[in-house]
């Protein structure tokens, strides 16, 4: 019997897709405990975990900012007699974790991110364009290094073969009928947002089927000024902005038919309920190993182009000032994927 405790802060999407990861392993090794510790709001990703999986919500901002916040942290958590430490995300907060553990005698294994074959895919020159290791399988070699390996990966849901209470978003959503549809239209980065112009688009389509309902998804108030906006001039289109609780949005996610996503948070969420994803790349690339646990690839909609990627999380600014890996894609090329998916399923 093993006792591990995981580190990973943020972001939504990253610590997403360690869910699967965590998920299998507990469930393999059902003897052994794994202590989960992230932001605080991120609890409802680990709700329906394993027994044997227990989440530590934490207040970066105030108790455990700085250095002295991270030395607090330690002080508690050593209290808990952790067997090793998994840090899978590798930052400044981390390592001081990592450094005060080693010092108490833990073995501590961290995640490896591959920063130069990354530079590598996104650089100006010689760039070298190949498919990285993905995200899940640089969480799982940590463990791997632990002697904790979860082989294969089982996960398939949050909600394992079923799926989340209905009855919990039926006063937003309406009774189940048709097709529901799901759109994501933004991302931390504008970079690797399909503009929204084309999005709304993409809406006008969806929202014109007889037999669709279309659910909106966003959050801060712009982006809830845009989806009202919509919602006021499509019929069947329903904003969720600001409406649902995290632990309820997964449930909506878990009935729709499928989820249009740019490479963001909603990609992630979406790949935790076994809902089909299509996505929208522009400065990222799925090469870089953040695609969506268990999406097909095909499902990507991107364009081929000599630059791309030039950004790992599309926070920099087009070198080429005109975005053509986001204005070169149509939204009939979005439309036609989504469709393709609805029709499959």
């Amino acid at each position: 019997m093993a006792s591990i405790l995981i580190i990973r802060f943020s972001a939504i999407g990253d610590v997403a897709m360690i869910v699967p990861v965590i998920d299998s392993l507990a469930r393999q090794n059902p003897a052994n405990n794994y202590t989960v510790v992230s932001q605080s709001f991120l609890y409802p990703l680990f709700v329906h975990c394993p027994n044997n999986v227990r989440f530590v919500g934490v207040d970066l901002r105030n108790k455990y900012r700085g250095v002295p916040g991270m030395y607090r942290l330690y002080r508690e958590l050593s209290k808990q007699k952790f067997d090793a430490v998994a840090d899978l995300h590798d930052v400044l907060r981390t390592k001081l974790l990592r450094i005060f553990f080693r010092w108490s005698g833990l073995k501590v294994r961290h995640i490896d991110k591959g920063r130069k074959d990354k530079r590598q895919l996104t650089r100006k020159d010689d760039k070298i364009f190949r498919q990285l290791k993905p995200t899940t399988e640089r969480y799982t070699e940590v463990f791997r290094a632990l002697g904790q390996t979860p082989a294969p990966l089982d996960f398939r849901s949050v909600f394992g073969s079923s799926r989340g209470k209905f009855s919990n978003i039926e006063p937003l959503t309406g009774e189940k009928s048709g097709v529901w549809i799901g759109i994501a239209p933004f991302a931390k980065h504008q970079n690797k947002i399909f503009p929204l112009d084309r999005t709304e688009q993409v809406v006008a389509h969806f929202a014109g089927r007889n037999d669709a309902k279309v659910f909106l998804f966003g959050g801060g108030a712009s982006e809830k000024e845009i989806l009202e906006t919509w919602c006021a001039k499509y019929s069947r289109t329903v904003s969720v902005a600001g409406k649902l609780k995290m632990s309820d949005e997964l449930i909506l996610i878990g009935y729709l038919d499928v989820m249009l996503s740019m490479d963001s948070a909603n990609m992630h969420l979406a790949s935790l309920t076994a809902t089909p994803v299509v996505s929208v790349w522009g400065a990222t690339h799925p090469y870089a190993g953040f695609f969506g646990y268990n999406q097909s690839p095909a499902n990507a909609v991107q364009i081929n182009l000599f630059c791309r990627p030039c950004s790992i999380y599309g926070n920099k600014p087009c070198y080429r000032k005109n975005t053509e890996c986001l204005t070169k894609i149509t939204p009939q090329m979005v439309i036609d994927r989504m469709e393709e998916v609805i029709h499959k399923n």
